[in-house]
Order: C-alpha cells, then sequence, then structure tokens
C-alpha cells in the first residue's frame, strides 16, 4: 500500500505511469506534502555542516547533499507550477482539505532549508557572492510565504474547515514552525547586513518570527497531547507524524543559539550578553523535553513496525524535525564546550542518516512506480 495526499493509503497498480491520458495528469494530486522531501534532504547537509565534530568527507558529503536538496527543489518547483496550472481546482480542494492544508507549511521551509545549506556549504561550490544573492532570495520568499502561511490556514480551519477535537494532528505544526525556520536561518544574512539599524532591524525581525512561531506552538500542543492520549494516533501511516513535535523544539534551540551569535554589531554588550544567556537557558531545557518527546515517539515507532506500517510520504517525518534537533544540540555543544552534546549531536546525526537513507530510496521507489502520485483511496464504509 503507497500514498497519495497526505499519506492517505491508495490501493498498489502496476501501470500507472502508462495509464495517464495526458502528462500534466501525472501532477493532479502533487500535493504541498512533496516539499518535506526537499526539507527532509538539505537538513541532512546543513546539519552536517554545524556538527561539533571533524570527520573526514563531511563537509564534501554536506555539499553534495546540499546539490542535491537544491535540485529537488528546483524540480518540485516546476513540477508544482504544472499541477497549480493544470490543476487549479484540485489545489483549491488541497486548500479546503484539513488533511492536506496545514502541509502548505511545508514549501517556505524547503525553500529556506536550502537556502541555508547555500551559505553553510553551497558557497564552497558557487562563491560567497553567488551563495549570499541565492540565499536572500530564497529566505526573504519563504519567510513571506511562511508568514503568510502561518496565518492563512489557522483562519481556514477556524472559519471553513470542519473541526472537532479528534481531528487534531501534529501536522497542524506545520504552518506555525515556517517562521520559526525563518528565524533559524536569517542569523546567516545578518552579518551581511550595515552594522547598526540594519542588522538590529533584522535580528529583532528573527526574534519576533521566533516569538510568532513559539507561541502558536504552545497553542496548538495542548490539543495534540489531549487528542493522542484520548483517541490515539490513528492509521499506522501517521505515525511518523509523531515526530513532527521535535521541529519547533529543535528549531527554536537553534534559533535562539543562532540569533545569539551574530547580535555582535546589531545591539550592545549588555543585550548582547542576555541574549547569549538565553541561548542556553532556553535551549538546555528545550532539548530535554525533545528527548523525553522523541523517546515516546520512537517507542510508538517501533510498535507500528511491529504492526507493519506501510511506507508513506508521512515518513519524511522522520528527517527534518530530527535535523533540527541535530542542529539545535550542536549549538549548545559549542556555546556550552560540554562533550556530552557533542555525543548527542553525533548520535542524532547518525540518527538522521539512517532516517534519511530509508525514506529517500523509498520515495524515489514509489515514484518511479507511479504509486505516489494516485489518489487518495476513499474511506473505507463501516458496516
Amino acid at each position: 500500500m503507497h500514498t497519495g495526499d497526505a499519506g492517505a493509503v491508495t490501493p498498489p497498480t502496476r501501470r500507472v505511469l502508462y495509464d495517464l491520458q495526458h502528462p500534466a495528469e501525472l501532477f493532479r494530486h502533487l500535493g504541498p506534502n512533496w516539499y518535506a522531501t526537499v526539507m527532509g534532504t538539505a537538513i541532512v547537509a546543513n546539519a552536517g555542516a554545524t556538527l561539533p565534530v571533524h570527520v573526514p568527507g563531511l563537509r564534501v558529503w554536506a555539499t553534495a547533499v546540499w546539490a542535491l536538496s537544491l535540485v529537488m527543489l528546483v524540480a518540485l518547483v516546476a513540477a508544482r507550477l504544472v499541477h497549480l496550472t493544470a490543476h487549479r481546482e484540485q489545489a483549491r480542494r488541497h486548500l479546503m482539505n484539513l488533511a492536506v492544508a496545514p502541509f502548505y507549511g511545508c514549501p517556505p521551509m524547503a525553500m529556506l532549508a536550502v537556502g541555508a545549506g547555500t551559505m553553510l556549504v553551497g558557497k564552497d561550490v558557487i562563491g560567497v557572492d553567488a551563495a549570499l544573492v541565492l540565499n536572500s532570495i530564497l529566505w526573504t520568499a519563504g519567510t513571506l510565504m511562511g508568514v503568510l502561511v502561518a496565518v492563512a490556514v489557522p483562519f481556514l480551519m477556524i472559519t471553513r474547515h470542519d473541526l472537532d477535537p479528534q481531528s487534531a494532528s501534529t501536522t497542524w505544526l506545520l504552518p506555525v514552525v515556517a517562521p520559526m525556520v525563518s528565524a533559524a536561518t536569517g542569523p546567516l544574512l545578518i552579518p551581511h547586513l550595515p552594522a547598526g539599524q540594519w542588522r538590529e532591524a533584522m535580528l529583532l525581525g528573527c526574534y519576533g518570527l521566533f516569538g510568532m512561531s513559539l507561541l502558536a506552538t504552545m497553542l496548538i500542543l495542548p490539543g495534540v497531547w489531549s487528542k493522542l492520549a484520548y483517541h490515539k494516533v490513528g492509521p499506522l501511516q501517521m505515525t511518523p507524524t509523531l515526530w513532527l513535535v521535535l521541529g519547533p523544539l529543535g528549531q527554536s534551540t537553534t534559533a535562539a543559539n543562532a540569533l545569539a551569535d551574530v547580535c555582535c554589531g546589531a545591539v550592545d554588550d549588555r543585550l548582547k550578553e542576555g541574549l547569549q544567556v538565553f541561548g542556553i537557558v532556553y535551549g538546555v531545557p528545550v532539548m530535554g523535553f525533545a528527548l523525553l518527546w522523541m523517546a515516546l515517539a520512537a517507542a510508538i515507532t517501533v510498535r507500528a513496525f511491529i504492526d507493519r506500517m506501510p511506507f508513506a510520504l508521512t515518513w519524511w517525518g522522520f528527517t527534518f524535525p530530527v535535523g533540527t534537533c541535530v542542529t539545535g544540540v550542536s549549538a549548545l555543544s559549542r556555546h556550552t564546550g560540554l562533550d556530552v552534546f557533542t555525543g548527542l549531536a553525533a548520535a542524532l546525526y547518525t540518527l538522521l542518516l539512517v532516517a534519511w537513507a530509508v525514506t529517500w530510496i523509498r520515495t524515489v521507489r514509489g515514484a518511479l512506480r507511479g504509486h505516489l502520485f494516485l489518489p487518495p483511496a476513499p474511506p473505507p464504509q463501516k458496516d
């Protein structure tokens, strides 16, 4: 069994690509959840570039994965343009579908992740100036789209979508996490801005994005926990979405420490010291909770695998959230100098590599066979 939109299960078929009436039909059901493949790939490069350990060939590996993520982003943007042009009604149905709409948080995060990788390792290939231009474009576009999505999707949930307590899902975090990714990747641009007003505005703007995402996450998590406790996870293929909770935790830790790294030249020394302390005082407890949630999600995931959880695009939930924890722990390692954080970052990166490799291979296989482009199956009829 494989999935179409947002991980819905579809029956297998062997002639998906041969039965198409028109090539554009291949993209009819291409939802925004596909951008999770770019996010999950780009974070492998970004986490590898910031890992606080020296591994021979790691930077070359990170650069190669970044290049792959850039190619994937360009290809997916082109495919989505076909979808939005040739299948406008389907795109509108995606937006009105509560199961799909939250995934509109993925496109801006994909752009932001690839842009960050451009500055971290891509500059070795295309040069600093070109990397700065490309990252500036991707960060600006990703941030504007991320803020729009963070407002628009909750607006639709409140005014248009049919909600009940059982419909709460960890995927609801996706639209509101995008501004946090902007806050975590914006620091790569701050040193290239003129000292003074420009840097301070960018720095404090990133903190504003940080607060926007953090408080929205705090509003959503109680409902998600209540749903999980009383109504359980749901279909097996949705189990990987439990890992999405790690996204705002790891990304906020990364953001708090990354912003502290670049506050010099943007604020006075007194505020600079406070921001640097905040990065550690905030990050350590949050990563503690992240490890707790990771253990819980891992236990449920093992149980799902024992029950033969089918492959779905939701498996990409094993990648990006874990990657944000790698970058968050790596930042704490740099700021505290503790070997325990260095070892933890290396262990999490190893987990990320395994999860990414398995998911990427399964995704390529499903795409080549055409199963992942199928429409979602109708819900089973109750007796």
